[in-house]
């Protein structure tokens, strides 16, 4: 009896030792295989700021799976030494073609300005800057103040939004965004993006009038239609306006749901029932006589 159990137990000691050893083999080929799938790919070794030059002190290189690997990703530093950043990258970011200005591309603000547009500069202060919490990367409208057309100036100038959703590239000598966005910056000049027919209109309203920028929503793209304001729209007043809060999406105003009165369950039922026909017709009274015949009794009416 004890050698049957201690076949027993050898046996199932054997088993188990043979499962653990393909078990451990089994894990072993997987990392292998996956040591031998990984592949470098160029990072951000620190952060690199919009416009700047790529050095070779800016880039390491990192193991990654091939399958994981982003499009447009590269494999060597000498690809990406000297290419321009026209996005800023953070560390370890994967640094790929999408975030690179064409070869031969020079630093600068150059880079940053996409393909059929142009940059151009305005001349700003503290009230025309928006306190100087106009950034790069913010959107502005850009409102003239000009006298119409066939008008003479004793009949006023009116203000009206000529260019709408503009893209701000740089403030004063800056294009990247500082860190803490809640400090203003004290600059003279914004330089915004605008199309070749922009830019003949904002030549025009700077030389004609004076320009006030309106910083708008990141979220918000929609233009805004508005005929101008001269002097007696202004005198008119403007009515009050809610506060929509710091919420980016349109607040819609809900109406409550009317309050129905409250019905007593006496009440309901009472009047869900019908009354018979007997009850709502008036009682007439009539003559009988009692009639008994036997054990029986019943009424017999006399006319």
């Amino acid at each position: 009896m004890r050698n049957k159990r201690l076949i027993i137990a050898l046996t199932g000691a054997v088993l188990c030792g043979l499962l653990g050893v393909t078990l451990v083999s089994r894990y072993l080929a997987n990392v292998q295989n996956f040591a031998k799938d990984l592949n470098n790919i160029v990072v951000a070794k620190v952060e690199i700021p919009l416009g700047a030059k790529v050095t070779a002190e800016h880039l390491a290189l990192a193991p990654i799976p091939n399958g994981s690997a982003p499009d447009g990703a590269f494999r060597r530093l000498e690809e990406v030494v000297g290419r321009v950043v026209i996005t800023p990258i953070g560390v370890k970011e994967p640094i790929t073609t999408l975030k690179l200005a064409p070869e031969g591309v020079g630093a600068g603000l150059t880079a940053v300005i996409p393909e059929g547009y142009r940059a151009m500069t305005i001349k700003v202060d503290d009230i025309v800057g928006v306190s100087g919490f106009v950034m790069p990367g913010s959107y502005v409208d850009i409102v003239a103040v000009i006298v119409p057309l066939g008008q003479s100036a004793a009949s006023g100038p009116i203000s009206k939004i000529v260019l709408q959703n503009i893209k701000v590239l740089a403030s004063g000598a800056r294009i990247d965004s500082p860190s803490d966005q809640r400090q203003p910056t004290d600059a003279k000049a914004v330089t915004v993006q605008v199309t070749p027919q922009q830019a003949e209109k904002l030549v025009l309203a700077a030389n004609e009038g004076k320009l006030q920028l309106v910083m708008r929503n990141y979220g918000d793209q929609e233009d805004a239609a508005t005929t101008g304001t001269n002097k007696a729209l202004l005198l008119g007043g403007d009515p009050a306006t809610a506060d929509p809060g710091p919420t980016t999406q349109k607040s819609v105003e809900t109406k409550p749901a009317p309050v129905k009165p409250r019905v007593r369950r006496a009440t309901l039922v009472a009047a869900q029932i019908e009354k018979p026909a007997s009850e709502l017709q008036p009682r007439v009274a009539r003559k009988s006589v009692e009639l008994i015949e036997g054990s029986k009794r019943r009424d017999v009416d006399v006319p």
